[in-house]
């Protein structure tokens, strides 16, 4: 098994327009092979941001790559870090992190 996070922090105050953006994407995960479990997840709100992740379930690397390079993902994050009023929500750069299970 493969899970992918990535973690954001989003200004406080754009928590909202943020999650908009997650519940209105087209991802298309679950037409995906190897694809077993998606979470949005909200976080603790700090001082000047609030943490945010995704978590995603693999059946294995070879599948999330496959999803990298599929049409789907490139279709999913066509716009949304590159709209205009979306690159202002950002505290920080987004953080991917994969892990392999072990247990």
């Amino acid at each position: 098994m493969y899970i992918v996070m990535n973690r954001f922090k989003i200004k406080r105050g754009s928590e909202d327009a943020f999650i908009e953006i997650w519940c209105n994407r087209d991802s298309h995960l679950k037409e995906m092979k190897g694809f077993n479990r998606f979470y949005f997840l909200q976080g603790k709100t700090e001082e000047d941001y609030t943490l945010f992740s995704s978590f995603v379930e693999w059946d294995s690397k070879d599948d999330f790559d496959a999803w990298v390079n599929s049409p789907h993902f490139k279709h999913t994050h066509r716009n949304t870090d590159n709209r205009p009023n979306n690159k202002d929500i950002y505290f920080d750069s987004a953080q991917l992190e994969c892990f392999e299970v072990i247990l």
